[in-house]
């Protein structure tokens, strides 16, 4: 995947679904925060957290552009590129510009605090020069829920940062985890989780299904109490979660490899028809579309 390019990645490399052609520009090895308990993208040795020497990044920009590259979309990885400065983040994408003028839009991946580091003005000198949309991981709603997963951020610290983005005219793309506050929680993750949602009118939102592929021992250890819920409970929290969203223009995706049922839509206008498909599934499980399990590999 990575071979012939004037750029040095450092695997695994991750990236949201939508940015599935898009340029993959690491601007920092690994995340600034790293110690959410659910969250095993990073955990590698080689991962731990650096930022890029910032020639090496511009030099690898230059290296595309004179190699006429055709790149239409960017994505500056790797956890959290707007833990940077604004000023070097502004030079990255003057590059972008310069070298690279087919790219329409450049994305990131990015963390509340990060964003309370900055102002509204910096934030919207960054969209004004390219930095389009962001996606922000909420996960929950739940401050009970965020403590348990050490998360480190509150409802309040993450709806100022949606907000504060949102005001910079930046695009906010949430993810919110089905289930990951287990059986105990399930109903307050669900109802706080809308309630953010609601507070910041993102304008698009998609729910994941919490998984762990390399297991439980890191998760546990801050949330030992918490039981799985089961393909029944995710749907039934799903459908308390969309049935409490008050929204006027927002893309909503449950598509990612991690969910069991696949779900599409624009809110408010599909939210009845979303509703009635996962009621189906949940009093129908055997006629339900269900993914296969092999096919939820992460």
């Amino acid at each position: 995947m990575f071979y012939n390019m004037p750029i040095r990645y450092v695997e695994p490399v991750y990236r949201p679904p939508s940015e599935a052609e898009s340029l993959i520009l690491p601007l920092t090895d690994g995340c600034s925060w790293n110690r959410c308990t659910f969250c095993e993208m990073y955990t590698a040795p080689q991962k731990r957290f650096r930022a890029r020497d910032e020639a090496e990044v511009l030099a690898g920009i230059r290296a595309l552009g004179e190699r006429g590259a055709d790149i239409r979309r960017v994505f500056l990885a790797d956890g959290d590129a707007l833990v940077l400065s604004t000023r070097r983040l502004l030079a990255v994408l003057a590059a972008i510009r310069e070298h690279l003028p087919q790219v329409r839009r450049v994305s990131s991946y990015c963390l509340p605090r990060n964003v309370r580091k900055k102002s509204v003005e910096e934030l919207r000198e960054l969209a004004d020069a390219g930095l389009k949309l962001v996606y922000v991981g909420a996960e929950s709603g739940d401050d009970t829920v965020l403590v348990r997963v050490n998360k480190g951020e509150t409802f309040a610290s993450t709806e100022e940062a949606l907000l504060k983005l949102g005001a910079a005219g930046m695009t906010r793309s949430v993810m919110i985890l089905n289930g990951l506050g287990g059986q105990a929680f399930s109903a307050a993750h669900a109802r706080h989780s809308a309630d953010l949602a609601n507070a910041v009118q993102p304008e698009y939102l998609a729910v994941l299904v919490v998984s762990f592929p390399l297991g439980e021992a890191r998760f546990r250890a801050t949330f030992p109490e918490w039981e799985p819920l089961e393909i029944p409970g995710l749907l039934a929290e799903m459908a308390q979660f969309i049935d409490r969203l008050v929204l006027q223009r927002t893309v909503f995706r449950s598509d990612h490899a991690s969910n069991w049922l696949s779900l599409r839509g624009n809110l408010p206008t599909d939210k009845e028809t979303l509703l009635a498909q996962l009621r189906a599934a949940i009093a129908h499980p055997e006629n339900a579309p269900l993914r296969p399990e092999w096919a939820r590999g992460l």
